[in-house]
């Protein structure tokens, strides 16, 4: 660890066991590496933390995150480590057991194991800006690329507006929408505890370029991450 570490900063990867959709999802080679990896190497080359951790109940998962340079002190319990527990609840149990080990944070930044894209330039700006800004939380957003108020629905086999008033409208002339990334959340530990919720009254924004976002649920998506990646860095040689 760089000697610059703040103390009080926990990186927090979430890696269950198990996928449905996607064998093996969490580690399974993105790239010739497993995927949890490049979440793992964007915490620690980000020099903001000075705890990368990760939350699993996987021996395979735990044993390829130490390896990767994280620390698993703990294994996840079985209540939160089932279909229903949320984010928030893994992050608070991932919390409160450091806790007990008198380990105290004031920010923590909640990043999940398929997350190829965050790097670490985005880590620490999400930091920055919870910090210089006493948010209660930062989340990366990106922009619809296309605008959601022009979209059409299905009625009787036939296609009509949903909001027939913004058809003629520009785009550029809307409103723009944005959606979560996918990445991480960027948190004041207070106000979690205060609130738990990982999207808080007081979020804000960190906008990124569509080239730096893919959600990867299905095979195909995984597909395309890939592409998109090798598009991006192919060039630095990542």
């Amino acid at each position: 660890m760089t000697e610059d570490r703040d103390k009080s900063k926990v990186a927090i990867i979430t890696a269950r066991g198990g996928s449905k959709r996607i064998p093996g999802k969490n580690i399974k080679k993105f790239l010739g590496k497993p995927i949890i990896e490049y979440s793992i190497r964007a915490a620690l080359d980000s020099g903001v933390f000075s705890l990368v951790i990760v939350s699993t109940d996987d021996e395979a998962i735990a044993e390829i995150a130490r390896n990767a340079g994280a620390e698993v002190p703990f294994m996840r319990s079985e209540q939160n480590a089932n279909d229903f527990a949320t984010t928030a609840d893994v992050v608070q149990e991932v919390l409160n057991e450091l806790g007990k080990r008198g380990m105290e944070f004031r920010q923590a930044c909640c990043i999940y194991p398929t997350a190829p894209f965050v790097t670490p330039e985005i880590l620490k700006n999400a930091m920055e800006i919870l910090e210089q800004n006493q948010a209660d939380s930062v989340l990366p957003v990106v922009r619809f690329s296309f605008p959601p108020q022009r979209c059409v629905v299905i009625k009787d086999g036939m296609l009509e507006p949903k909001w027939p008033e913004y058809q003629q409208m520009r785009s550029q002339d809307l409103e723009p929408y944005y959606h979560d990334a996918g990445q991480f959340y960027a948190i004041n530990t207070d106000s979690f505890f205060e609130q738990h919720s990982m999207v808080m009254k007081k979020t804000l924004p960190l906008i990124l370029d569509e080239t730096q976002v893919q959600d990867i649920d299905t095979v195909e998506d995984w597909e395309i991450a890939e592409m998109k990646y090798r598009l991006l860095y192919q060039s630095e040689g990542k």
